[in-house]
This record gives structure tokens, C-alpha cells and sequence, in this order.
């Protein structure tokens, strides 16, 4: 089966091997971020900047549906072929006269396909309207197209050309994951509706042995986020006197998230990555280096240290310069292991991030250019201008748990507690009795400019900075403290 004429975006999601790739792909859709863009009759081809030295040379024929790419990613098609479908979908690749790799590439397949000892599958070929193949192809997977030297057009000998690897285990691997990972939903749906139909005051609600089962099924079901938060609120039953609505608040936020898992098909694309991320779906790192870098002078403008399942946890969190756009580094330790410590507070890097599907905070620090400039502080906003931008994170992602900002506030007693305000409002604070009392001697309870990191309980003072230093109150964010008295 071939395509004919061009085709339709829904059948470019239907090439997509999943909705977070199609997501991938929208954000480097854009022909300011290619070079050598073109389109014939029976090709499409460019050059995508990436995290190597090297752009990357992509190209796809749309007509027997195929596709092949320098990047190291082993998802077919990858995102750069996938954007250079949605760009010619669009309008946006002009038509040209293919390069001579491309063309080289074009006529091998056309002799391959003539070939009388053709090798069915040997192309990336995809059906993007579902409909069956040749009695000779039927059943046979996308295979990449291993036999071009990247950025030459040369083609090696038949008899020189590996045997590349079939993806089918991989690709069964991936389908019982998703398998696994719904029915785990499916358990986690029907444990919420038992909750709330014998209610909070069932004690076994008090039993830690009640929750850790449950996560320990998700664990199997490959939802680790999700056994995370299990475990979280199985410690805030009974931990204040108004455990129960914070603990019905978040069984809501599971009950969300359980359902959305299970209808990633038919979310956008950033929403579905987000939920994907959620509910415990991993990214490989070499994926995330692949794509676009975001380049900027980032300043670390503060971090905070979690224990979740005897794992340390770093949430290290910086800001653009120029973009004014907040990333989050992460860094995990476990026993007798170090986390991350190249990252100073107070310190300015210029690097290239590389951020992670969706619209999450979680990059990868790449390239860097230049040594830390020090004493660098974020630019500080009013209490209301941080709402602001809190709420419009929540507002795309309701099962958020963490967020930064930088406000220009003084600490305060307000209604029997701690509190960060200015002439706009009031923060709850969140703090430790020593991280708290690091915060008034800093600031002697005068407004100064403090990077918090948001919680749905309060925020989590993180650094202090002054004029000539920033104080790393943490780094130790301890969420069993609701304020200080």
C-alpha cells in the first residue's frame, strides 16, 4: 500500500508511535528550526539542529511511507521525520530539487522494491490510513534504514549493511506496558470508588499497610509517580485536624489522573505527555538530548531535598535570563550515593537545556559555555504576580505538587502563623523551625527577595537572596511542617 497525494495531520498521528512523540514533534514544526527544507512528488527532506555538533539529516518518502534519520533516537518514526510530515501537511515545506543524498536514498529504495529478492520490511514503512498491506509485507514492522552514511548519501554494499535489529520485541515490550499500566489504573479507579463509598473514617485508612499494598501493585503495574503519591498521603491521615480534606482533595487528583491514563489517545499532544509523566511513563535521557535545545543564561536560583521511597531526592530549579522561563533539574541518590552538586545557588550558567515532552518543568543541562558567573539573583515578582503564574501552571496540570517564584515579600505572623506578604497579599509558609528562623535572621523581617517553592499546602522557603550573597536555606523541604506556630 502507498499514499497518495498529501496527507492529513490525523494521518501523520497515525504514524506517530505515540501522542507524546506527535507532542515532540510540534514544538520543532517550524521551519525556523530547519535548514534545507524540501519537497517533491515523492520525498520530503531537511537538516534539524539538535544537541550534536551535526544537524540532523532527516528525509521521508510519502509515498511508500518511509522515513530514515541521523539522530540516535530508536522510536520510528522519530520526531524529526514526524515534524517534517506535519511541516508539508501544512503547507510549510517549499518544493525543491532533492540533494543528492536524498535522491541516492530515493532511487535504492525504488531498487529495492523492484528487486525480485526484495526483503519485505526492509524500509520504514507505515500505513497511515490503517489499510493492509501486501500479502508479502503483511505483518512485518517498521525497520530503519541502516544502510546510508549520515550526511553523505553513500550507500555500503548489501553484503556490508548489518542485519538491523527488529523492533517487534521492543515494540511488544511497549504494548504490554501500556497494558500493564491500565489495568493498574483500572485497580487504582476501583480502590478510590471503595474508599469513598465506606468514607475517612474507615480505619483501616490509619493502617500504612493499607496504602503500601496499593502502591506496591502500582509499582508492578510500572506507575511508580503514582505509588509516590500513595505513599505520600498515606502520612497525612491523621497528621492534623483537617487531614480529611486535604486527603479527599488529593483521592480527587488520583481519580483524575487515573482516568486521563487511561485516554492518552485521545488527549493533546502536551497534555497527554503530561499525564504520561504523572502516572509514572518514562523518558530516556538520550530521547530528551535529541531534541531542540533551549539556550540561555540560566540562573539557579534555588533547590530543595526530598526522601521519596529511600530515595534522595534534588529538585534544583532554574530561571532564563532572557526567556524568564522556569526549568527543574533533577538529581536521585540512593544509598551511599552523591546527588548532583554542580549546580550552585546564586550562580548564573550559560547552557543549553533540553527539556522534557510536555509542558513540566524537567530539563537536562547540556552543553555549557563559559564558567558560573556568581551572585546572580532572579528577577522578583508581588506575591499576586507569583499567583498568577502559579495558578496558570495548575490550571494546565491540576495534579501539580510542586512550583517555583521568586517574590519580593517580607515574613510575617498573619492569623496564628508564618506567612510571606506584601502590599498585594499573603503566602502561607511552609518551613522547618530552623529553616524558618534562617529566613527572619537573613531578613531581619523586612521585604527581601526570596525564591519559594509552591506546594498546595504553602510555599517552601528555598533562598534568600542579598546583596551579597544568596543564602541556601534548605536544602531539606520537610512537608510534614503545615507552618510554624
Amino acid at each position: 500500500m502507498v499514499a497518495t497525494g498529501r496527507w492529513t495531520i490525523e494521518q501523520v498521528a497515525a504514524v506517530a508511535p505515540s501522542p507524546s512523540s506527535l507532542g515532540a514533534a510540534e514544538a520543532i514544526a517550524v521551519p525556523q528550526r530547519w535548514a534545507g527544507l524540501g519537497c517533491d512528488d515523492l520525498m520530503l527532506w531537511g537538516r534539524c539542529s539538535g544537541s550534536g555538533a551535526e544537524p540532523y539529516e532527516t528525509a521521508v518518502d510519502h509515498v511508500d511511507v518511509a522515513w530514515r534519520c541521523t539522530c540516535p533516537s530508536r522510536r520510528l518514526p522519530c520526531k524529526h521525520a514526524i515534524a517534517l510530515l506535519v511541516m508539508w501537511v501544512r503547507g510549510m515545506v517549499p518544493e525543491a530539487t532533492p540533494p543528492p543524498a536524498v535522491a541516492r536514498w530515493a532511487r535504492t529504495r525504488a531498487g529495492r522494491a523492484d528487486g525480485p529478492a526484495a526483503k519485505p520490511g526492509a524500509g520504514a514503512v507505515a500505513e497511515p490510513d490503517g489499510a493492509d498491506r501486501d500479502a508479502t509485507d503483511r505483518g512485518s514492522t517498521p525497520q530503519p534504514d541502516t544502510g546510508a552514511v549520515p550526511g553523505t548519501g553513500d550507500e555500503p554494499e548489501p553484503t556490508d549493511r548489518p542485519e538491523p535489529l527488529p523492533p517487534a520485541d521492543g515494540d511488544r515490550a511497549r504494548d504490554e506496558r501500556v497494558a500493564r499500566m491500565r489495568e493498574g489504573l483500572v485497580e487504582l479507579d476501583r480502590w478510590l470508588d471503595d474508599r469513598i463509598r465506606t468514607g475517612l473514617a474507615d480505619p483501616s485508612l490509619a493502617r500504612y499497610a493499607t496504602w503500601d499494598d496499593l502502591a506496591a501493585r502500582l509499582v508492578d503495574a510500572r506507575a511508580g509517580a503514582l505509588a509516590n503519591r500513595i505513599r505520600r498521603l498515606a502520612g497525612l491521615v491523621g497528621s492534623d485536624p483537617d487531614w480529611h480534606a486535604r486527603v479527599l482533595a488529593e483521592l480527587g487528583v488520583l481519580h483524575l489522573l487515573a482516568q486521563a491514563g487511561r485516554r492518552l489517545a485521545d488527549l493533546p499532544g502536551p497534555l497527554a505527555d503530561s499525564v504520561a509523566t504523572a502516572t509514572g511513563w518514562q523518558v530516556r535521557q538520550a530521547d530528551v538530548l535529541a531534541g531542540v535545545p533551549d539556550t540561555d543564561r540560566w540562573i539557579v536560583a534555588g533547590r530543595s531535598d526530598t526522601r521519596e521511597d529511600r530515595i534522595e531526592v534534588r529538585r534544583t530549579w532554574l530561571r532564563g535570563a532572557a526567556s524568564g522561563r522556569w526549568a527543574m533539574v533533577l538529581s536521585f541518590a540512593a544509598y551511599r550515593q552523591s546527588l548532583d552538586r554542580s549546580l550552585t545557588v546564586g550562580t548564573a550558567i550559560h547552557a543549553d537545556l533540553h527539556r522534557y515532552p510536555g509542558p513540566a518543568l524537567r530539563a537536562l543541562v547540556g552543553e555549557r559555555f563559559g564558567e558560573p558567573e556568581p551572585l546572580v539573583a532572579p528577577p522578583a515578582s508581588s506575591i499576586v504576580g507569583a499567583c498568577d503564574e502559579i495558578g496558570t501552571a495548575v490550571a494546565a496540570e491540576p495534579w501539580l505538587e510542586r512550583h517555583p517564584a521568586t517574590v519580593l515579600a517580607a515574613p510575617t505572623r498573619h492569623g496564628g502563623r508564618w506567612v510571606l506578604t506584601d502590599d498585594s497579599g499573603t503566602l502561607p509558609l511552609l518551613a522547618s523551625p530552623r529553616a524558618l528562623a534562617t529566613v527572619l535572621a537573613a531578613t531581619g523581617g523586612e521585604p527581601a527577595s526570596i525564591t519559594v517553592e509552591w506546594t498546595p499546602h504553602g510555599v517552601v522557603p528555598l533562598t534568600v537572596h542579598a546583596a551579597d550573597r544568596a543564602l541556601d536555606v534548605g536544602p531539606v523541604a520537610d512537608p510534614s511542617f503545615v507552618g510554624v506556630a
